[in-house]
Formats: structure tokens, C-alpha cells, sequence
């Protein structure tokens, strides 16, 4: 579908009487993102503009003059559909395609249209559903005021009934109910998953950033999975969990969660509340960032802005989260290596390409060094009526020499942390009796 985009750059007055940006964000780097949103789902771009808007119409939010002008681009261009990235109220898209003439959708609407393009899973699917159930439910507005009221009541006595869009309403709201009810069976299910990882130690690691900047592509780098890795905003929505193994021989968990974006709609947070919930469990978040984009700081803001409503605040993240500066492959070599020196005198940033490993080995030694906690170090025999605890060793702690003795028996340098030592002494029979689950694990 030929499609046309319009960001509106709304102003507001300042003390002084000068007007400014009501947006932190530069009008290009949001036509751009706005135009990358549209082509995710395969639109044709014709035509992309920015439209500024010093006096926001109820009715419209454009004024007449810059409607008119874009009317006209639309029939130049054969264009169907605008995308305007913007908020708009049920009132305003109503009377914008009545003056265009096309189909027009807002940055909700687009970013929605993407999620239910994107979902894979059953999770993912009724999470998208849901939110964009909500969404719909406040725009059925005058869609059936061609039909008169259905008659209410028995016989002749029964008054007006409701209206085409009131029963529309209630059915949106009894999908909405079913909805939520079996995502509230999802949300158990996330529980217990994570309650099981809880008894098998190993951390987890979550990838979160702005969209598209390589979260995914650095999860393969490092797990060697096959997740889908494309330039594009929003290339992967479900998240993804896999094992790996720290250079040291430490097992940990790496999660991939769904890209974040600015002004993300409140029905997606809301409905992905569960996924994201995954990060409130991390050991260690990574904030993936692209640092070829120009206007990363402004991205890095709003990933910190929605941790922080997810309950990460500043203190928290000083301890728990490590930035991670990606794509420094596609910067100019005066930049890179500016890049580079910034981060490695930086606390808690790495710079990284995922995408020529540059980088990756020191990114992993960190992880490591982070997730090591307070290492000890010991030596052990373990008998051979014991030797089922050899696979659980080289998975929760780095063996720096194995010895194989005559009776069968195996000896063992060890270093592994605290937590560590003392689930090892339960293990072995010095503390309190493991559970039949745990051996077998």
C-alpha cells in the first residue's frame, strides 16, 4: 500500500515568548523512525513530511491550509494511507480521513499494526490482541449512526434498545475480559517458570534497548542461536531464553526481550507487562545501544524511562545494569576510536560490534566479573558414590585442575562463589539433605 508520513512538531511557548519544541526529539530523527515504522510492515513510503503545528485544532490538530496541502499530495501521489506520528483523538482521525479521503492511522495504531505483524507465540499474539482491543474500544465513534436503535423490551411496550455502537462496545469488552483471563493463565505460567530457574542457580542476563539497535544480533553473537536479526525497527517481538556458558564455565541465562520505543502506547505496557516483568528478574540487565545512531541519547532516555516504570529506578540500575555501546563497526575510524577510549574509562560500559565480534570477549569477561560475586577458592574429593555431582560442579563453578585417582574417586580445584560453596556442602552431605530433584538435576 502507498503510503504518505506526517510528523506534526508541535510548539510550546516558553517564559520568554519564544516558541520551542514541545519534543525533545530532532524532527528528522523522527521522520525517520516514523518512516522506518511504516516500512517494518512492508508500506511504500511516497511521500514524508513534517508539519509544524503552532496551534493544535481540536477537530484536526492540523490547520485547514497544511490540509489542504496534504490532500493534494495524496492525490499526486495515489496515496491510500497516512500515517501521522502523533497521538490522535477518535475525533480527529474521523474528521482527517473525511477531509483526505484515506484510511489515516496514528503512532499507536502503526506500532500496534507491527506487534500483531511480529507475534509468533500464543503469549505474544493475546498480548497484542489485548492492547489492541483497548485501543479500539474509544474509537467506535459515530461508525453506526446510519442504523437506527434496536427495540429493547417485549411486544409493544419495550422503548429503544441500544445502539449498533453500544452493543459493538460490549462485545469488545466481553473479548477484553476473556482476554485478560487467559492472560492472567500466561502470567502463572511465566511464575512458576521463574520459580523453577529460582532453584536451578543459574543468573540471568536480559538484553533490553531501543529498538533496532542490535540486541538481537548480539544475542546470536553470543548464544549462537538463530533468532531473527534484521535491520528494521521491531524485527523480533517474542522474547527469547537461552544457556550459555561464561568464558570461565559458568552457566547463566540470556534473555531477549522485545525492543523498547519512544512514546510507547500505554495498552502495549500495560499488556506486555508480563513479559517485561522477565527484566525485573534479571541478575544483570544489558542496555543495548546503537551509537551510530545520532540520536542515541535520546533513545538511551526513554529505555531508562521505562525501566524506571517498571521499577528499576537510577540507584538500582547504577548496580544492576551495564551499557553496552553497539554497532561502533559503522562509525568513521576517528569516531570509533573515540568510541572506544570513552568506554573503557567509562564505569559500566562496554563498546562492542555485534556484528564483527569486536569487543564480545571483554563484554563477556565483564559479564562474568559481575555475576562472579565473592569467589572461593577450595579443593575437594568426591568419592565415587558422588560422582553424579560432577556435571553440577562444571556448571555453577570454574574447575581449575581435575584429578582422576586410583579408586575412582575424583579430585577437584575449585573456585566458586559463596552461595555457590555452601549449596555444594548441602550437596555433598555436609548440610542439610538435598531433595530427590535436586540430584537428579
Amino acid at each position: 500500500m502507498r503510503a504518505t508520513v506526517v510528523v506534526p512538531v508541535l510548539k510550546s511557548r516558553s517564559r520568554g515568548g519564544q516558541t520551542e519544541s514541545a519534543s525533545t526529539r530532532t524532527p528528522e530523527s523522527r521522520l525517520d523512525e516514523a518512516t522506518g515504522l511504516a516500512q517494518a510492515i512492508d508500506l511504500d513510503v511516497v511521500n514524508a513530511s513534517i508539519v509544524s503545528v503552532n496551534d493544535p485544532r481540536p477537530a484536526t490538530l492540523l490547520g485547514t491550509g497544511k490540509i489542504e496541502e496534504i490532500k493534494n499530495q495524496l492525490d499526486e501521489r495515489d496515496s491510500g494511507l497516512v500515517i501521522v506520528d502523533h497521538p490522535l483523538t477518535p475525533v480527529q482521525q474521523r474528521n482527517l480521513e473525511k477531509e483526505w479521503n484515506a484510511k489515516v492511522i496514528d503512532r499507536t495504531g502503526l506500532i500496534l499494526e507491527i506487534f500483531g505483524r511480529r507475534a509468533s507465540t500464543k503469549e505474544g499474539t493475546l498480548q497484542v490482541d489485548l492492547a489492541h482491543l483497548n485501543y479500539q474500544k474509544g474509537r467506535l465513534v459515530r461508525s453506526w449512526t446510519h442504523l437506527e436503535r434496536q427495540r429493547g423490551g417485549g411486544g409493544f411496550m419495550g422503548g429503544p434498545g441500544e445502539t449498533q455502537i453500544e452493543a459493538d462496545r460490549r462485545l469488545l469488552q466481553d473479548r477484553i475480559i476473556k482476554l485478560e483471563r487467559e492472560l492472567e493463565q500466561v502470567v502463572r505460567t511465566r511464575q512458576l517458570h521463574r520459580a523453577k530457574r529460582r532453584k536451578v542457580p543459574h543468573p540471568i542476563v536480559a538484553l533490553v534497548g531501543y529498538t533496532n539497535a542490535g540486541k538481537s544480533t548480539l544475542f546470536n553473537r553470543i548464544t549462537g542461536a538463530g533468532v531473527l536479526a534484521e535491520d528494521m525497527l521491531f524485527a523480533t517481538l517474542d522474547p527469547t531464553l537461552r544457556r550459555m556458558k561464561l568464558p570461565h564455565g559458568r552457566t547463566v541465562i540470556l534473555s531477549d526481550t522485545v525492543g523498547f520505543i519512544s512514546d510507547l502506547p500505554t495498552h502495549l505496557v500495560a499488556a506486555f507487562r508480563a513479559t517485561l516483568e522477565e527484566v525485573l528478574e534479571a541478575d544483570l540487565i544489558l542496555h543495548v545501544r546503537d551509537m551510530s545512531d545520532l540520536d542515541n541519547q535520546a533513545q538511551s532516555a526513554d529505555v531508562l524511562r521505562i525501566l524506571n516504570d517498571l521499577g528499576i529506578d537510577e540507584a538500582e540500575g547504577q548496580r544492576r545494569i551495564l551499557e553496552v555501546w553497539n554497532k561502533i563497526d559503522r562509525l568513521e575510524p576517528e569516531s570509533h576510536d573515540a568510541i572506544v577510549q570513552k568506554a573503557s574509562g567509562t564505569q559500566n560500559v562496554i563498546a562492542v560490534s555485534a556484528i564483527s565480534g569486536e569487543g564480545v570477549d571483554r563484554l563477556m569477561d565483564e559479564i562474568s566479573r559481575r555475576l562472579s560475586g565473592v569467589m572461593t577458592e577450595t579443593t575437594i574429593t568426591l568419592p565415587v558414590d558422588k560422582l553424579a555431582l560432577l556435571p553440577w560442579l562444571y556448571d555453577h563453578a570454574v574447575v581449575d585442575s581435575r584429578e582422576d585417582n586410583e579408586d575412582g574417586s575424583v579430585t577437584l580445584d575449585l573456585r566458586l562463589s559463596e552461595t555457590e560453596a555452601a549449596e555444594l556442602e548441602r550437596r555433598i552431605g555436609n548440610g542439610p539433605k538435598p531433595a530427590k530433584e535436586d540430584w537428579e538435576r
